[in-house]
């Protein structure tokens, strides 16, 4: 169907458009990962300070023998957008975690969910989880010490100020090799056995020996919490990262696409204003041809004189 001039100049003025929605949106997300990543990468420093006060609390103390967690509430926090636009970046994790915690509670408490961010909860929903609780994800990097504090604050609140009356996991997304991203369920509560035993089998690097004068159970506590906090801290910086990387990949594509059919319209504009030009030169020429060709007149007829011009014979 052949379009007009007036049709293909409006369709191609719209995907102009699109494509600068488009582009802000890519360029967006490429500036909005730069402080997410810088703060994951700030928490590891942390966690790693974290990680040697325990390795020192384990030296000083010996290897600590957690209590089973058999009939704890089971928690899973799952980090995903709050902002759509990032393809099935949600749907993933949520089948991730239907797949994998969802039969392992099967017989006992039902999984308790607290949820960050709406399109999550969505996701969520579709797979028949309710989360119990919904969070706004950070709008900013220094938003995520707020998220990760709350998240803290709620996991203390249904393990009643223990940490080992809740059996907690963290679903989120992180980043794979080759600028890929893969959903993951990370255990955090109870401390498994296999970090617990690391960190005694470590050696302890340096001259003088580990020591505290405060309680052992709060000093563990505080650990403890801080492990907490930094795990929950650098899993929300991740979700972060990947969720402006897939939505940054979402828009390189439709700004692909939109360039694809801008080209398929300026080809189309061009073709349909030459032949507009083409129609427009024959009009001209043949109204030309027509006035240079000369009137066809009627046949020549001789005219007899007239009676009063007549000569009279004498």
């Amino acid at each position: 169907m052949t379009q007009t001039l007036e049709a293909l100049s409006r369709r191609f003025d719209t995907l102009t458009s699109i494509r600068g929605i488009v582009h802000t949106m890519k360029t967006i997300s490429a500036i909005n990962a730069v402080p997410y990543d810088r703060a994951a990468r700030s928490i590891e420093a942390y966690h790693r300070t974290v990680r040697s006060g325990l390795q020192a609390f384990v030296a000083r103390t010996g290897p600590i023998a957690m209590p089973a967690a058999e009939s704890a509430d089971s928690v899973v926090v799952v980090f995903g957008s709050d902002h759509g636009l990032c393809g099935n970046y949600n749907e993933l994790l949520a089948e991730k975690v239907q797949a994998e915690l969802v039969p392992t509670t099967a017989g006992r408490a039902a999984l308790r969910v607290l949820c960050v961010g709406a399109q999550m909860n969505d996701a969520l929903a579709g797979q028949g989880l309710s989360p119990e609780s919904v969070l706004l994800p950070p709008a900013s990097a220094d938003g995520i010490g707020r998220l990760a504090g709350s998240i803290v604050t709620r996991l203390d609140d249904i393990g009643g100020g223990e940490p080992h009356h809740r059996k907690v996991t963290l679903a989120f997304t992180q980043r794979a090799g080759r600028g890929q991203h893969e959903p993951v369920l990370m255990p955090l509560l109870p401390l498994g056995q296999a970090f617990l035993s690391e960190l005694a089998g470590r050696p302890w690097q340096s001259r003088s020996l580990p020591d505290y004068s405060m309680p052992s159970a709060e000093l563990f506590a505080a650990l403890l919490r801080s492990h907490i906090f930094a795990s929950v801290f650098r899993a929300s910086a991740e979700a972060m990262v990947t969720e402006n990387a897939a939505r940054l990949a979402l828009m390189q594509q439709a700004e692909q696409s939109v360039d694809d059919r801008l080209d398929e319209v300026k080809g189309q504009l061009r073709s349909v204003r030459q032949d507009n030009i083409t129609t427009e030169l024959l009009d001209v020429i043949i109204g030309f041809e027509a006035l240079r060709k000369p009137s066809r007149s009627s046949p020549h007829k001789t005219t007899r004189p007239s009676p009063s011009n007549t000569p009279r014979r004498t």
